[in-house]
């Protein structure tokens, strides 16, 4: 039996190894949705094991090896690729995967629709969350294999590629572009992308951070007017949350709408109907960005404590309006708590299901969990230890069981109060009172 990865995404990921590096190298031609992939992966046995799997979904599978030899047996069927190497995997031991495949990628469907690589109008983007990396290269699809990646990825001239990490060349070969980039720090397969679009790049002065958009050349003006302040906002938390944990952030602007922006490792892609000055477009911003610390930095290690992503991508977006002018935090905060308490009363926020997962419920709730927690120990206290969980973790996986203990402990005085808080907001599904605020 392969050992699932996940209980929230069940037939993703294999418990019995990790995946330590990504060496993809792709071809993809724009004209027919064609994807040709040759990925090497580095791993490390963590169980003994006489087989393991892949997963990679719809995409045909040409050629397998294992440190350079053929597998005693391989099948790739429904998603995964079993493969039976000569001898058992022995815990700690190294191995390489290399896996030839190719095809017309598609999204991967889902409880929560399809995710991973979609074709665009003129191009294509890759949104893996929470289960889409399987769409376009062989990986073990679970949050808590994080792992560093190269991209050599061969398109049309004319086409910009925009993938994770940095880019470290760009080479014309006649009628195409290979482009590479590398992603030095860990990051978990659903945060992986690919974009692939003819997008003008620019950078945006005045953030402590390189801060580059990436867009069609006939949206530059509003792409620029919709991101004015999102320097502002690197730099508002930059102070409250610690250095930013990569070396620059990119935002993507598709040609095409898209239902919702999607955040991925060191950059996060929009469509253009998400290009506004007005609040609903700059909370989606400051979301997104929020999400560099919050999700990719630090990642949940299993889906079930998702709120450490969402829940403080959300309070991001309640920080930056008071840190910007606008409403205060606890005016968000009282607003969003009555809304919540006309809410069905049956999600708990440590373990929401599968199925209500992305439930707005989980990002509110969260959002509210985190304003409730400052205000009960103060502000001084509650940064200080958000900064000091961020740089624990930082490129790590976390817990919500990790983050109880850090602001329980971290709380002095008020930690019975705190332990109390944590199991009314966490544990069970009635909508605990808010803390009275004074912001």
């Amino acid at each position: 039996m392969i050992s699932d990865g996940d209980p929230y995404l069940a037939g993703h990921g294999d418990d019995t190894f990790d995946v330590e590096h990504y060496d993809l190298g792709l071809d993809y031609k724009v004209a027919s949705n064609h994807l040709a992939g040759r990925a090497t992966l580095r791993c490390r046995a963590l169980h003994e094991a006489e087989r393991f799997a892949l997963d990679l979904h719809g995409l045909r599978v040409s050629k397998v090896t294992i440190d350079g030899v053929a597998p005693r047996k391989y099948r790739h069927s429904a998603g995964k690729l079993l493969l039976q190497p000569h001898s058992r995997l022995v815990p700690g031991a190294g191995f390489t995967v290399t896996v030839t495949y190719s095809g017309h990628p598609t999204t991967v469907p889902g409880p929560h629709g399809g995710a991973g690589w979609e074709e665009l109008t003129d191009g294509a983007i890759v949104a893996g969350q929470p289960d889409g990396a399987p769409s376009w290269f062989p990986c073990n699809d679970r949050p808590s294999n994080k792992a560093t990646y190269r991209f050599d990825v061969a398109a049309p001239a004319g086409y910009r590629v925009i993938a994770n990490g940095a880019l470290t060349d760009r080479r014309p070969m006649s009628s195409r572009v290979l482009w590479s980039y590398e992603q030095r720090e860990p990051m978990s397969t659903y945060l992986a992308t690919l974009q692939v679009g003819r997008y003008r790049s620019t950078a945006l002065p005045g953030s402590p951070v390189p801060m580059t958009a990436e867009a069609p050349a006939r949206l530059t003006d509003e792409v620029l007017a919709a991101l004015s302040r999102q320097p502002e906002m690197m730099r508002t938390f930059v102070d409250l949350f610690g250095p930013y944990p990569f070396g620059a952030y990119t935002v993507v602007v598709t040609d095409d709408d898209l239902e919702i922006p999607v955040e991925s490792q060191t950059l996060s892609t929009f469509g253009r109907n998400h290009m506004r000055t007005d609040w609903a477009g700059q909370r989606l911003i400051a979301h997104e960005l929020a999400h560099q610390w919050f999700g990719n930095s630090l990642t949940t290690a299993r889906w079930q404590d998702i709120w450490l992503h969402e829940g403080f991508a959300c309070y991001s977006e309640w920080l930056w309006s008071e840190a910007s002018g606008g409403r205060a935090a606890g005016r968000h905060a009282s607003e969003h708590w009555r809304r919540l308490e006309s809410s069905p009363q049956d999600l708990v926020l440590a373990d929401p299901s599968r199925p209500l997962m992305f439930d707005d419920r989980v990002y509110k709730r969260g959002a509210l969990l985190l304003h409730a927690l400052r205000v009960t120990i103060g502000d001084t206290r509650f940064f200080t230890l958000l900064r000091q969980w961020v740089a624990a973790h930082r490129h790590g996986s976390v817990t919500t069981a990790q983050f109880i203990e850090r602001f329980t402990e971290g709380a002095g005085p008020d930690r019975d109060e705190v332990s109390s808080l944590f199991r009314a907001w966490l544990l069970e599904p009635q909508l605990p009172p808010l803390p009275r605020s004074s912001r």
